[in-house]
């Protein structure tokens, strides 16, 4: 059955769900078993080690980049037509927003995603810094906060109102992208083996980075077929979080992609923690960690709002088609986390072990 035939039967805006909810059971099943997390490699790294989370991530990432870029060759993408090219990217957004995200999930101890992923397993810090996180995000879309994050979002855009393609605008041969991503895959799989990293994780880890493509594929294969206009993009959280918060609060609630995706992460990491045997109640360990969370998962909301992406959304997704101020906001994101690390946590490690 071709997309066409399926949207016939089930209609546009179910299919971009369905797409969605399909993307978003791979994402979860791959993040939950390979411990996916960008704030852990970004601690990791802050502490002077290059161990087994930072390999995981790298190989994430890298397979995020091969698989679009071979999309992209083969036809089966045009990046220039996803939402994160097609509209002004915000540099300002970019460095502000991915500090104040990175700074966020080390205080949340996750980012949004992982966080999604956490609370499928039944942690409950993970949900209530996930429902903080949703509500400060649609804050930052659409309401109290919208005119801050306009404002220091329209400090420094990118020119011709469109965001920048790094590969094409240094000038660089087509194949740049491709080869970077198998370049990284390389370094993360010898950092894997030096780790002594199991297959299956390394597996889960590349799973999550094709599901970013799947994204991609899916979403621009159904808007060469929709009759109305279909937005190209892949997983992110900080605005389907927002959205599919308001699609349960409004009374006539629109189908879309991001409807589809939250809810499809959140039962694919709790099937894949059910079979793993990994379910398991839990909670704050006191009030000083429940402020933290608080703290961290609202400057995640406004945070990822402003950078135009989370550490998924930004990270793998943006920077799996090369635009610009989503490697910023990554950039930014490291720095955040590295930087809160250094101030909050390794301090408190400090001064018990003194």
């Amino acid at each position: 059955m071709d997309i066409a035939t399926l949207t016939d039967m089930i209609g546009e805006p179910q299919t971009a769900a369905l797409f969605g909810l399909l993307t978003g059971v791979i994402f979860g099943v791959a993040a939950q078993r390979s411990r996916f997390c960008l704030r852990a490699a970004a601690v990791e790294f802050a502490r002077g080690s290059m161990g087994d989370k930072i390999a995981v991530w790298l190989l994430t990432f890298s397979t995020a980049v091969v698989w679009v870029q071979a999309a992209r060759h083969m036809g089966w993408l045009a990046p220039s037509e996803a939402r994160v090219l097609a509209v002004p990217g915000s540099w300002s957004g970019a460095i502000i927003g991915g500090l104040m995200f990175g700074a966020g999930m080390v205080l949340a101890r996750g980012c949004s995603g992982r966080l999604l992923v956490l609370a499928a397993t039944g942690n409950l810090r993970s949900v209530v810094s996930g429902l903080i996180f949703a509500v400060v995000a649609q804050m930052s879309l659409s309401g109290w906060l919208s005119p801050m994050r306009d404002k220091i979002a329209g400090l420094w855009i990118t020119p011709d109102g469109r965001n920048i393609e790094m590969v094409s605008a240094l000038g660089l041969p087509d194949q740049t992208g491709l080869v970077l991503g198998l370049g990284t895959a390389l370094l993360a799989l010898f950092l894997a083996r030096r780790n002594r990293i199991g297959g299956a994780r390394l597996i889960f880890a590349s799973g999550v980075g094709f599901a970013v493509a799947v994204g991609w594929v899916l979403t621009y294969s159904l808007s060469q077929v929709a009759f109305d206009p279909v937005t190209v993009e892949s997983a992110t959280f900080t605005g389907p979080s927002a959205n599919t918060l308001m699609f349960f609060l409004e009374r006539d609630p629109v189908m879309d992609f991001d409807i589809g995706l939250v809810p499809g992460v959140f039962l694919g990491a709790f099937i894949a923690a059910l079979f793993a045997g990994e379910l398991k109640i839990q909670a704050f360990d006191g009030p000083a960690t429940m402020r933290k969370a608080m703290i961290g998962a609202a400057l995640m909301g406004f945070g990822g709002m402003l950078a135009g992406g989370c550490a998924i959304g930004a990270g793998v997704t943006g920077g799996s088609v090369f635009a610009a101020t989503a490697w910023l906001a990554l950039f930014c994101m490291w720095v955040g986390a590295m930087i809160t690390d250094f101030l909050v946590d390794q301090r408190v490690v400090s001064s018990r072990t003194a």
